[in-house]
């Protein structure tokens, strides 16, 4: 129960007086919370965001299409991030599975912008400024992650305390997977304090829902133990041998049994020295698998004592199954540094615009420990998470698709984030005057976070469908505009599709609706697709058009405008009666 919930509560109690009530209300007000407590910080965009709808616009001119039609669309938004997060929450709302970010660390020395100025090391609500930033972009990160879907947030000591405060509050405590320390520095760390030599910094990770989360293992560290080799070794690799009887392991009557070794003689399990009561690992019928699948090892102790292996093989789990041995992370994250990553924009002929990036090999190893399609980053930066994706798309086949949010502060947008990864996608010469192959199957599409004004006017209505198309587009990842090609009114409604079978069909407010109806109806029978088409429309009136479409309701998946959509398009109207569809119908005279 909340605090608004409770006071409510304590008004409507019927036994005591109106003294008491005032009296516990001003208790439960006053009540300290746990946690972080800081002056909030209005920002200039969120007068914006209360009063208009934030959209994105489409730069075409800087798309990057491959010619592979199942490549990844990945999306570089150009604005402010608070923005583009809440536009994102029209479209990818519960559905990122995979969230890095490297924010302001806060230091004081130009690294922090709020409300278009720098916050330096002399302000007094420094910290303040930094907490409130945070907060409003990590509730609306938590509204876009998946129910599996993870964060990692890089920081250093300046804020970690802080943020690690923060996110128990908006993610809970409950979902907190580790505080990752990552060893940045090749060097002695020497320059940055006077005291102890920092050679680190923080990678905080949260889930949405930790039960249902999945870290995937790493590859293992102790490879070196597998020395030993058999007849099976070119299937099953390399092994070593664990002891089958273990004092250590809880005590169970039916795994003490006799097992007979190679010279007819019987073994049982040894006792330990304490006297505690052995038993084997495996049970009867496991052992009789292993001797018959040869996991099973005898080896005479120096006293002539036999004692009873199994075999861990490199390949094989002791189960018989194919495997890819693997271990569970480590807190502490060496061998990737900030030297990699200068290199690597030096090699990109980019390291005099950019500094403080991330390596690709650290975000790759983070991407690597979630399964997810879709990986948001929204304080972009110099790109390196992009690239990252598509590097290790590149390496295990998959089709990651990465959203990108940046400001364009000193044209970092154009001229680093999308500068770097346009070059990533169609090769570079790099600065040795070699030639680097590019990652040619990914799309990039370059948007810019825009506002349609909330007057009632035609004007605002036209630019508020067009845009929103664009977020649709950007929702059910269908960009390639076929209207024209089906001799579809651009103003009544749109056709697009992603080239491998997917297809949505966005329907516009027109005074031939019945006319538009007939023919989208004809048009779905005959598209051959691989799954339903998803039907929207515009309409001031909130309303199903499945019944429109009953004679291809098989072929059809009506879905309403988002909310936020949807009230801001209705709003664009200059009259309408809402209680009388055909009334608002007949209104407008024209289409949109």
């Amino acid at each position: 129960m909340n605090k608004q919930e409770l006071i409510s509560k304590i008004k409507s109690l019927q036994d005591i007086s109106s003294e008491e009530k005032a009296y516990l209300i001003e208790l439960v007000n006053t009540k300290k919370k746990y946690g972080l407590v800081w002056e909030e910080k209005p920002e200039d965009v969120e007068e914006q965001l209360r009063s208009m709808l934030p959209v994105f616009k489409e730069v075409k001119e800087r798309a990057i299409i491959s010619e592979n039609t199942d490549a990844p669309n990945h999306i570089l938004i150009e604005g402010d991030n608070l923005h583009a997060l809440t536009a994102l929450t029209y479209t990818h709302e519960g559905k990122i599975d995979v969230i890095y970010i490297d924010p302001p660390y806060n230091t004081g020395n130009k690294d922090f912008i709020y409300n278009d100025a720098y916050v330096d090391k002399e302000d007094t609500y420094r910290h303040s400024k930094w907490l409130s930033f945070m907060d409003k972009r990590l509730r609306l990160a938590k509204k876009l992650l998946s129910e599996k879907g993870v964060i990692f947030i890089s920081i250093s000591d300046i804020e970690n305390a802080q943020l690690k405060l923060l996110c128990s509050e908006i993610f809970n405590e409950n979902n907190f997977i580790a505080n990752l320390i990552w060893s940045n520095k090749e060097g002695g760390g020497s320059s940055d304090s006077k005291h102890i030599r920092i050679k680190h910094e923080y990678i905080l990770c949260y889930s949405k829902n930790k039960d249902l989360t999945i870290i995937n293992g790493v590859e293992i560290s102790n490879e070196i133990r597998y020395k030993s080799k058999d007849k099976h070794f070119n299937i099953r690799g390399p092994y070593y041998t664990q002891k089958l009887g273990m004092g250590s392991i809880q005590y169970s009557e039916s795994l003490d049994y006799p097992i007979e070794c190679p010279d007819g003689s019987f073994v049982m399990p040894k006792d330990n020295n304490s006297g505690k009561k052995a038993c084997w690992r495996w049970s009867r019928k496991k052992f009789d698998w292993g001797i018959e699948n040869d996991f099973i090892e005898f080896k005479k102790d120096k006293n002539g004592i036999w004692n009873v292996y199994t075999k861990q093989y490199l390949k094989f789990d002791n189960d018989g199954n194919i495997i890819e041995r693997t271990q569970r992370p480590f807190g502490l994250i060496e061998n990737f540094s900030s030297t990699q990553a200068s290199k690597k924009l030096d090699e990109l002929k980019l390291s005099q615009t950019f500094s403080y990036s991330k390596p690709v090999d650290l975000i790759s190893y983070l991407l690597k420990l979630i399964n997810g399609g879709t990986v948001l980053d929204f304080f972009a930066g110099s790109g390196t998470t992009l690239h990252a994706t598509m590097a290790l798309n590149a390496e295990d086949g998959g089709n990651r698709q990465c959203i990108l949010v940046t400001n364009n502060e000193n044209k970092i947008a154009e001229e680093v984030t999308y500068e770097r990864n346009k070059r990533v996608i169609q090769g570079y010469t790099n600065a040795k005057g070699e030639q680097v192959e590019g990652l040619v199957n990914n799309n990039l599409r370059y948007f810019q976070a825009d506002f349609v004004p909330s007057e009632r006017t035609e004007i605002n209505r036209r630019l508020l469908t067009a845009r929103s198309t664009e977020l649709l587009c950007i929702k059910e990842d269908c960009f390639l505009d076929v209207t024209k090609d089906y001799n579809i009114k651009e103003r009544q409604a749109k056709l697009f599709t992603n080239g491998l079978g997917k297809y949505m069909i966005v329907i516009y407010h027109s005074r031939n609706q019945e006319e538009v109806i007939a023919q989208l109806t004809e048009l779905i029978q005959n598209l051959e697709t691989t799954e339903k088409i998803k039907l929207y429309a515009f309409s001031p009136e909130k309303e199903s058009i499945e019944e429109d479409f009953f004679a291809v309701a098989d072929k059809i998946a009506a879905v309403p405008l988002p909310d936020s959509i949807y009230n801001a398009y209705r709003a664009t109207f200059r009259t309408l009666k809402l209680n009388n569809k055909r009334a608002a119908v007949n209104s407008l005279n024209q289409d949109i």
